[in-house]
């Protein structure tokens, strides 16, 4: 079976709808960050800044019910947790983005109904992605903590993935042992227990657990060198990095943003310079992505 990534991911598509993916050429499939659904609008294709229609046909309420069906595997209830954060993670480290009528319960959500929308965002791994700006990130080859900040989909969790890697196998650094707290299954996605994409063989993964306790736990029990998380975004998750420092343990994160002064804007971001060192800005021209390092201490 031909597990490209693309295919990969539309493989959790109702049938109809998946063979229209797969209609697609592979060349653009290659490319393809995305795809969406849409209830009343063809299903489409992101590839960068655009939007390339799959099929006439529009989405119905149906095939999203169907779509939410298939990758919950007919048991929706046990995805429940993570449905109400609006997702569900697919295996291969996609990830299932939903939107509708949110039914809450003492201020709480309590899960999604009526889908009007969905976005399957394809997760891809880039060995080599790393390798532009590591040797910037280390001091006499040992990486030092690094924040990665950039806006959605431009590649945080890709450069992540191969810098983890890169740091696990000793590939152009010297090597550490890296505990992850892969919360959502996206960087490591794990599958039996066996990483389904390349973290490196002195990495430990911990899923299924919010990122701040993940780490804590990966700190008492795995003894890392290098600990990181992707996507901070609690309070929670920055005292927990902080801890982390306090105990000499190296930090590989990720945040949301475009530009350095958005960590003195954001009160979250505000102490991430006291403890990391490292800043990695990734930016998009002319559809190609660039990295900028820079010193944050």
């Amino acid at each position: 079976m031909d597990k490209t990534p693309y295919r990969q991911a539309v493989s959790a598509l109702p049938p109809r709808l998946r063979e229209a993916a797969l209609a697609l050429p592979e060349p653009l499939q290659n490319r393809t960050e995305e795809v969406r659904l849409r209830a009343g609008w063809p299903m489409t294709a992101v590839l960068g800044a655009d939007e390339l229609p799959l099929g006439e046909t529009p989405v119905s309420p149906g095939d999203l019910e169907q779509l939410l069906e298939l990758a919950s595997r007919a048991s929706v209830h046990a995805v429940l947790p993570q449905l109400r954060r609006g997702y569900l993670s697919l295996e291969g480290g996609h990830r299932l983005g939903l939107c509708g009528t949110v039914s809450l319960e003492d201020g709480e959500v309590r899960t999604l109904r009526r889908l009007s929308s969905a976005a399957i965002r394809v997760a891809r791994q880039v060995p080599g992605a790393a390798g532009e700006v590591l040797p910037g990130l280390c001091r006499e080859g040992v990486l030092r903590s690094t924040l990665i900040l950039a806006p959605p989909g431009l590649g945080k969790t890709t450069l992540l993935r191969d810098l983890i890697r890169c740091v696990s196998e000793g590939e152009g650094a010297v090597p550490l042992r890296v505990g992850l707290a892969d919360e959502r299954g996206e960087v490591a996605a794990l599958a039996q227990g066996l990483p389904q994409l390349a973290v490196g063989r002195r990495t430990d993964v911990l899923e299924g657990c919010s990122k701040a306790r993940g780490l804590l736990l990966l700190l008492r029990s795995m003894n890392p060198q290098v600990l990181a998380m992707d996507e901070i975004t609690e309070p929670e998750d920055i005292a927990a990095l902080e801890s982390a420092a306090g105990c000499g343990v190296t930090l590989l994160a990720t945040a949301h943003g475009e530009r350095r002064e958005d960590l003195r804007r954001r009160p979250l971001y505000r102490s991430l310079p006291q403890f990391m060192e490292k800043l990695v800005l990734i930016h998009r021209q002319e559809g190609i992505r660039t990295y900028q390092v820079e010193e944050l201490l």
